[in-house]
């Protein structure tokens, strides 16, 4: 048994205090690697770019810029006609297509002329009847006039009665009578031919004045007519011509602003398809009425450029321009959006327009500084920074987002202040 006992004792593993120590002294290495983890995620995640929307600050010494009121309209025509023929007919050729010049009284469409030939046909042969008539009513006045000649001598000597003499009047005067008649019919006779002259000529559609053809309605073969057909197959016009010198904008400008427009008012137009193209211009007329739906009055503004990328119903964002008094000092400084103004803490928004100083971040390699800037006027959804920004610098507009010195990325680029 002794010796049974001591080979147990021999195959028993025996467990120290120290190799358990061991054992326990790896778990605080564990959690500490695990806080360096979570550490260095937070601390990355403080450095991920915070995505913003910045604008550009405007230049306030540019004209350009000292806009009062901007609004948004269309490029219209004054002058612009859906050209028809003037008689109901089959279309026989079409010579226009979209985008072609035309010269006024240029022929653009010909009708099938056969009804309106057949016209002046029977026009002319009932000319040339009515002039026959009238030579063959005149050569009987001739012999009756000579007849009364020859009868009047052979009265007076009492070869020949009375009543022969005053038959041969009477017939004289008859014929005289019928050829003023037959003259008149003669006459008649002309104007219908020039009628029917007329009617054939309406058979060629011709442009009534100089312009570019937008559109083009008809083909050879169809019906067209003055009138509509009520929901038919006829078409009503041959095609439609703009006279691209009569082009205009018209806005819609909030009755609530209509006060700062004036007639002859300087103003800058930008079209959405040329957005760094500034075209020069002027107020026309401002349309003495208003639209109820809208709470909108229309104006009409012309253009100091002609230029073929200038096509009616294009997009246009107007910029109207205040007149500058002649010894007026420009301004300094930058125009940027209110938003990107940060107002010192506890300001009312009742006094944020009166507030002379502010905050601004402005965006430079990719970090958002804090920048205290001087505050002037403020304009509609703008304000003037007199002082503490440059023209051209990129600033933050959601301010609230960023702090000094934090890495931010533009979304979508840098934008203009409007």
């Amino acid at each position: 048994m002794p010796a049974e006992t001591d080979a147990l004792q021999q195959l028993r593993i025996e467990r120290t205090p120290g190799k358990r120590k061991a054992k326990r002294r790896r778990w605080p290495w564990i959690v500490g690697a695990l806080a360096l983890v979570a550490i260095a995620v937070v601390v990355m995640g403080m450095r991920r770019p915070v995505p913003v929307e910045t604008a550009q600050a405007l230049d306030a010494a540019d004209p350009a810029n000292a806009s009062v009121l901007d609004a948004s309209g269309y490029i219209v025509a004054r002058r612009i006609a859906t050209v028809s023929s003037k008689v109901t007919g089959k279309v026989r050729e079409v010579r226009i297509e979209e985008g072609q010049r035309v010269r006024a009284g240029e022929v653009l469409a010909t009708l099938d002329p056969i009804d309106a030939d057949a016209q002046r046909a029977l026009a002319s042969a009932q000319v040339g009847a009515a002039r026959s008539q009238a030579a063959q009513v005149s050569a009987q006045l001739r012999e009756a006039e000579a007849n009364v000649g020859r009868l009047a001598p052979l009265a007076r000597q009492k070869l020949v009665s009375r009543a022969q003499l005053d038959q041969a009047i009477a017939q004289r005067d008859a014929l005289r009578a019928q050829l003023v008649s037959v003259r008149r019919n003669a006459d008649v006779a002309d104007r219908q031919l020039s009628v029917a002259s007329i009617s054939v000529d309406n058979t060629v559609v011709r442009a009534p004045f100089d312009g570019v053809v937008t559109a083009k309605a008809a083909q050879p073969g169809e019906i067209v007519s003055p009138i509509s057909a009520g929901g038919g197959f006829t078409r009503t016009g041959i095609g439609t011509i703009v006279d691209m010198d009569s082009l205009e904008v018209q806005v819609d400008v909030n009755e609530a602003y209509i006060g700062r427009v004036q007639p002859s008012m300087p103003v800058e137009a930008v079209l959405n398809a040329y957005p760094d193209w500034r075209i020069p211009g002027s107020v026309i007329a401002i349309i003495p009425t208003a639209d109820r739906t809208k709470a909108t009055v229309k104006v009409r503004i012309a253009l100091g450029q002609k230029d073929p990328r200038i096509v009616p119903d294009m997009g246009v964002r107007v910029s109207f321009l205040e007149k500058a008094a002649a010894n007026a000092p420009k301004p300094t400084g930058a125009w940027v959006p209110s938003r990107a103004i940060v107002l010192p803490e506890g300001t009312a928004a009742k006094d944020a327009a009166k507030a002379a100083r502010g905050t601004v971040f402005v965006v430079a390699d990719g970090v958002a500084r804090a920048r205290a800037v001087t505050l002037a006027e403020v304009r509609d959804a703008d304000r003037r920074i007199a002082s503490g920004l440059k023209p051209g610098e990129a600033v933050v507009l959601d301010a609230a987002k960023v702090r000094d010195g934090a890495r931010v990325s533009v979304a979508g680029g840098a934008a203009k202040a409007d």
